[in-house]
C-alpha cells in the first residue's frame, strides 16, 4: 500500500474499493461522501482489460488526501479466474463493503468472507470495511440486533475458516446523519501512517486547551483523517461539519487567494501573513474553535467551557505551536 498527501500526482494514489450489496443502494450510500468535493464518476466497459470501473470521491487537485474510489457491483466475483486479479486489487489500500441491513444479508455476508479469505494471502495489507447501511429506518432494538448478528456471522465465518483477529472494522451508516462521513474518517486513518503521531499531538492541545474534542479535518471533504483519544461523539462532529460547511460557504463568497494577489495595504498584508481562525460561541452549548492548518486542512476544537474566551489567547499560543509541529510533520511525510 503507498500513502501519499500530494494532491498533484494522480498516479500514486491509494485506491479505496467499494463493494455494494446491490445496484439500489450504490447511491445511497455512496453520494453523501462524495457531493461536496466535486468528484467525478467513471464507469468503463465491464470487461475491464486496462480499464478499473471506479467512482473517483476525493478530488484530488482540491484534497488533503490524495487516493481514488472504486464503486464496483458487489454480486460479481472478481475472483473467478475471468478477470485480472492483480490491475484490480494492486495497491488497494482497503477494501469497503457495503451491506443492506433492511434486506436479506446471509449471501453478501457470505460474499464478504470469502473476499477477505482469498484477498488475505495474495495482498495481506489491504484492510476491510464493512458498512452496515439503512439501520437508522430500523427501531432501536431491532437495529442493536442486526448490527451485532452481521458482526458475529461475519467473524465466526472467519474465525471458522482459520482466520484469527481478521483486519476487519465494522460502521452503522444512514445518509440522514454524518455517520457516513465518520465511517469513511475512520476508514481513511487506518491508511494514514502518521496516524499515531497525529492522536498524540491532539492530546497534547485537548489538554492544554481544554477541548473535549478536537479533530483534523479534511475541509473539502469533510473527513477527519486524526482525533484526540477521548471517546468517539457523534453531536460534535455534526458541530463540527456544519461549521466547516458555514465557513466554507462565507469563503467561497469573501475569500480571496492569499498567495496570488497582491495585499493592497499594510493592514490586509498583515492578515494575509496569518493562517486563518475563527471561533463560535453558544451553540448547543458548545464553543467552536476552528484554525487553519494549511490550504487543505483545518484543526478544530469543541469546548464546553464557560471561560474559553477569556482564555483564548493561551489557546492560540497552543494552536500554533500545534500548527508548526503538525507542518514539520508533514514536510517529513
Amino acid at each position: 500500500m503507498s500513502s501519499s498527501i500530494d494532491p498533484s500526482d494522480e498516479d500514486d494514489s491509494t485506491s479505496q474499493v467499494i463493494q455494494q450489496q446491490e445496484s439500489t443502494i450504490a447511491n445511497s450510500s455512496i453520494d453523501p461522501a462524495s457531493e461536496d468535493i466535486n468528484g467525478e464518476i467513471h464507469y468503463p466497459p465491464m470487461g475491464f482489460g486496462k480499464h478499473k470501473p471506479k467512482m473517483l470521491l476525493m478530488g484530488l487537485k482540491r484534497s488533503f488526501m490524495d487516493f481514488q474510489i472504486w464503486d464496483m457491483p458487489g454480486q460479481i466475483d472478481y475472483l473467478d479466474g475471468s478477470f485480472d486479479v492483480d490491475s484490480i486489487f494492486t495497491g488497494v489500500g482497503g477494501i469497503v463493503w457495503v451491506i443492506d441491513a433492511q434486506d436479506n444479508y446471509m449471501e453478501p455476508i457470505g460474499r464478504v468472507t470469502d473476499t477477505i479469505l482469498q484477498l488475505t494471502e495474495l495482498y495481506p495489507e489491504i484492510k476491510y470495511s464493512v458498512f452496515i447501511h439503512k439501520t437508522d429506518s430500523l427501531t432501536e432494538d431491532y437495529r442493536e440486533d442486526t448490527i451485532r448478528d452481521i458482526m458475529q456471522k461475519t467473524s465466526d465465518e472467519l474465525f471458522d475458516n482459520g482466520l484469527e483477529n481478521p483486519p476487519v472494522s465494522f460502521h452503522a451508516t444512514s445518509i440522514y446523519d454524518h455517520s457516513i462521513f465518520e465511517a469513511f474518517s475512520k476508514v481513511i486513518q487506518g491508511l494514514v501512517p502518521q496516524l499515531p503521531t497525529y492522536e498524540a499531538l491532539l492530546n497534547t492541545v485537548a489538554a492544554t486547551c481544554r477541548f473535549q474534542k478536537v479533530y483534523i479535518i479534511d475541509v473539502m471533504s469533510k473527513v477527519y483523517i486524526a482525533s484526540d483519544s477521548s471517546p468517539a461523539d457523534t453531536d460534535a462532529y455534526e458541530l463540527c461539519c456544519d461549521y466547516v460547511n458555514a465557513i466554507m460557504d462565507l469563503s467561497d463568497m469573501y475569500g480571496w487567494d492569499r498567495k496570488q494577489q497582491q495585499a493592497p495595504d499594510a493592514r490586509t498584508r498583515d492578515i494575509c501573513a496569518h493562517t486563518a481562525e475563527s471561533m463560535v460561541s453558544s451553540v448547543r452549548n458548545h464553543t467552536l474553535y476552528l484554525r487553519e492548518i494549511n490550504a487543505f486542512l483545518a484543526l478544530i476544537g469543541v469546548s464546553t467551557e464557560p471561560k474559553f474566551q477569556q482564555e483564548k489567547a493561551m489557546v492560540d499560543f497552543n494552536v500554533q505551536t500545534f500548527q508548526d509541529t503538525m507542518i514539520r510533520v508533514l514536510d517529513r511525510s
